[in-house]
């Protein structure tokens, strides 16, 4: 089990169960490998690292009665935050930093947690997960194979489909996985071409899967995965996209709007409307991604696009998945 990993369903444990959890039963049901020395090594690191973080983990008895083992236990009313007001702007970039958290690997490790404490015989308290519940994956189904291979230092075969082209078997050490332009790239070293590459995970056709053996290579000094993505991402597509975008809303795409003209009358004939002028038309995954508080003025093929895909989405004839749309 990876460090985070374990950390988090340290957590987990402590914050779902309705009473003190025992060293013990702490280190059976998490630490079940270890020695006696490596378990009080490693529970003691990892309780001062949760500390760390502002985790507040409370030491207790079981019984107030009885000198017993002592037990620990994360209350839900003081892990909790109190109400965060949020610009805008700073609304949005959570926004994006919630998809990176929200992914199925910390989906399963929470299913983990409570499943190891519930077949131990402890009550849990599932309604605390609101506090640390992951939701929703990145869309790219590839996303979690090149996010996992890139932090144990290994190796990724796929078929990868360029516009035009058919698809080709690619090898790539990832550096890591960074957002542009409303897209998720893996940055790192084609080792069929010898040079550093960027591959747009929605055009990964088929399963990626890691190969060899964790820590093949190294990242080079200094790499930024970040602006490697926006050095060498796909152009972004030419042209004008004109959208109507509700007030209060599309904060992302207003950040990049050339033009952006206020009150508007919106497509249903009520005020409160903004219509945002774009650089770039290939913007149908921001548009879908704001559901009703976003409509296509211009260009009609971004439009058509948007409605195909909505569609699809409804199972209508004329409808086109994302993965035709997005190659």
């Amino acid at each position: 089990m990876s460090k985070s990993e374990r950390l988090l369903n340290l957590l987990i444990m402590l914050l779902v169960q309705r009473r003190y959890l025992t060293k013990s039963r702490i280190r059976a049901i998490l630490y079940p490998e270890a020695s006696e020395v490596a378990f009080e090594r490693m529970f003691d690191r990892d309780k001062e690292e949760l500390r760390s973080l502002g985790v507040p983990i409370e030491v207790g008895q079981l019984d107030p009665l009885f000198d017993d083992e002592p037990g620990y236990r994360i209350r839900a009313d003081e892990l909790g935050l109190p109400p965060v007001e949020l610009e805008p702007d700073e609304a949005a970039v959570v926004g994006v930093a919630t998809k990176v958290w929200e992914h199925a690997r910390m989906a399963r490790a929470t299913s983990d947690a409570v499943a190891k404490l519930r077949a131990a015989g402890v009550p849990v308290d599932t309604g605390a997960l609101d506090l640390v519940e992951p939701r929703l994956s990145a869309d790219e189904p590839a996303f979690d194979v090149f996010w996992e291979a890139a932090q144990e230092r290994r190796e990724v075969v796929f078929d990868y489909a360029r516009p035009g082209h058919p698809p080709s078997t690619r090898h790539l050490q990832p550096w890591g996985v960074a957002r542009f332009s409303g897209r998720w790239y893996a940055v790192g070293l084609d080792t069929d071409r010898g040079e550093e590459r960027v591959f747009r995970l929605s055009r990964v056709v088929g399963e990626a899967r890691a190969v060899g053996d964790p820590a093949a290579y190294d990242v080079p000094p200094g790499t930024d995965v970040a602006a490697i993505a926006r050095r060498l991402g796909a152009p972004s597509g030419s042209g004008e996209a004109v959208l109507l975008v509700r007030a209060g809303a599309g904060h992302a795409l207003r950040r990049t709007a050339t033009v952006v003209e206020a009150g508007v009358t919106g497509p249903d004939g009520s005020a409160g409307w903004d219509r945002l002028r774009l650089p770039r038309t290939d913007v149908a995954d921001e548009v879908l991604a704001h559901g009703p508080d976003v409509v296509v003025e211009e260009p009609a093929t971004l439009r058509d696009d948007v409605v195909a895909r909505l569609r699809a989405l409804l199972g209508e004839p004329g409808g086109h998945d994302r993965q035709g749309t997005t190659a």
